[in-house]
Parts: C-alpha cells; sequence; structure tokens
C-alpha cells in the first residue's frame, strides 16, 4: 500500500468526499481542504506529496497558490476546473501544474493520472540521488559564471549558490551539457518530464522563466518559433 500523503483543496465537499474516497481505496492518505489558505497551513505543518487543486476558490486561487508552491517546491500538482478553455489549462500549466482535468472528471481517470505523476516523479528523484563520480572526484559543470555541482545537486551563479528545483535543475544540467545547441520545446519537454508527458509545450516556457528569475543574466536565448539555447560564446566567436 501507497504511503504517498495528497491533500485535495476544493470547496465542494461532495467532490473532496469522492476523490479522497476512490485516492484512499488505493491505499494513499488523503486530506480534505476547502481554501487555499487552510493548504497554506497544512504545508507549513504536514507538507502534501501532491496537491489536487481547484481552481476556482474562495479567497486566494487555485493559479495564485500553484504559484506560491512552485516558486518554493516541486511537488506534483493536478489542477482540476470546470473552466474548458484552452487559455484556462496553458495558464495551470504555466505556473507549474504537471496535469489538468474538467470537472466533471472520472475519479477513476484521477486516480489514473495520480499514480502516472508519483512514478514520473520517482524517476526524478532517482536521478537525483544517483552519484555521478568519475575517478573519486566530483563531477561539474563550469560555464562562465555557472557552476553546477553533480553529485550534489547544486548551483553556483557568480560565486553564490542558488536553490533549484528538480526540474529546474534537470533543464539547467541538459543545456550546460550541451551549450549553444538549440533545444527545441518538444525535446526539453521530453528531457525534462519524460516520454509520458501530455501537457503543454508552455511549462517549458514558465521553467526558463523561472531560471531566468533566479539566475539574473543568465544566458539562456529564445530561438523563437523553436526552443531555447545557452549561449557561452559571443556571436563572433561562434563563427
Amino acid at each position: 500500500m501507497s504511503q504517498y500523503f495528497i491533500a485535495v483543496v476544493d470547496d465542494d465537499s461532495n467532490i473532496r468526499d469522492i476523490v479522497e474516497a476512490y485516492l484512499r481505496k488505493e491505499g494513499y492518505r488523503t486530506v480534505g481542504l476547502g481554501s487555499a489558505e487552510a493548504a497554506w497551513d497544512l504545508w507549513n505543518t504536514d507538507t502534501p506529496d501532491m496537491w489536487i487543486l481547484d481552481i476556482m476558490l474562495p479567497g486566494m486561487n487555485g493559479y495564485d497558490f500553484c504559484r506560491q508552491i512552485r516558486n518554493i517546491a516541486e511537488v506534483p500538482i493536478i489542477m482540476i476546473s470546470a473552466k474548458d478553455e484552452e487559455v484556462d489549462k496553458i495558464l495551470g500549466l504555466e505556473l507549474g501544474s504537471d496535469d489538468y482535468l474538467t470537472k466533471p472528471f472520472s475519479p477513476r481517470e484521477l486516480v489514473a493520472r495520480v499514480k502516472r505523476l508519483f512514478h514520473r516523479y520517482a524517476g526524478f528523484k532517482d536521478i537525483a540521488a544517483k552519484p555521478t563520480m568519475e575517478g573519486g572526484k566530483k563531477q561539474q559543470l563550469e560555464i562562465g559564471d555557472l557552476r553546477l555541482s553533480l553529485d550534489e545537486r547544486r548551483v553556483f551563479w557568480c560565486g553564490s549558490e542558488t536553490e533549484m528545483t528538480v526540474k529546474e535543475f534537470t533543464l539547467l544540467q541538459t543545456m550546460a551539457e550541451q551549450p549553444n545547441r538549440a533545444f527545441s520545446r518538444d525535446e526539453l519537454l521530453t528531457l525534462v518530464w519524460g516520454n509520458d508527458y501530455f501537457g503543454s509545450d508552455r511549462a517549458i516556457d514558465d521553467l526558463v522563466k523561472r531560471l531566468r528569475r533566479k539566475l539574473s543574466d543568465l544566458p539562456i536565448e529564445t530561438v523563437w518559433g523553436y526552443g531555447y539555447r545557452l549561449r557561452t560564446m559571443k556571436e563572433e566567436e561562434l563563427q
């Protein structure tokens, strides 16, 4: 039986009860909450392993709560909403949610997506925990003012350490290992999220925004209509 702890945040108690019942049947530990404010209190006392988050909440909405959590952690987030517009789904993914379900939805489908997300995140943790050693020395990537300690999963920019989530580190390492190469959004999605990712490629744009915000002046360039590259040389040096 799974020991994962899932928080279901929805102001509709009937939806909370149904979702929790299906999740508990699969062995998950759950808690139901009616507001983002209550969810934030929970985050600071008994951190869940996943959030199932309604968008339309009283007080702070699901978008704002997702943004707040994503600024500090890479915990899985599934957004649920009665909104079926493409723009709403894209916004949720841009803010860092991993999946989006439109109401009404099948509880069985939700459980399947929960399992899939936990499987994917377990893969991320395995990669993060795997030592990257060669000849007993720590493996590092250095590009200008950027230094990545791969075995310790630490990032240093201009001499100062910056905290990174798993996905932020994975994206940064992917581009740093092949500097000046242009990666397409689809390629980065596969490399960072895995082959089974089914969300929008806008998730990559959000991840890049977060890196740029954390690492001021980091030379990640947008390749318009295609993707991104981590630049290390001036244009004339590449010719």
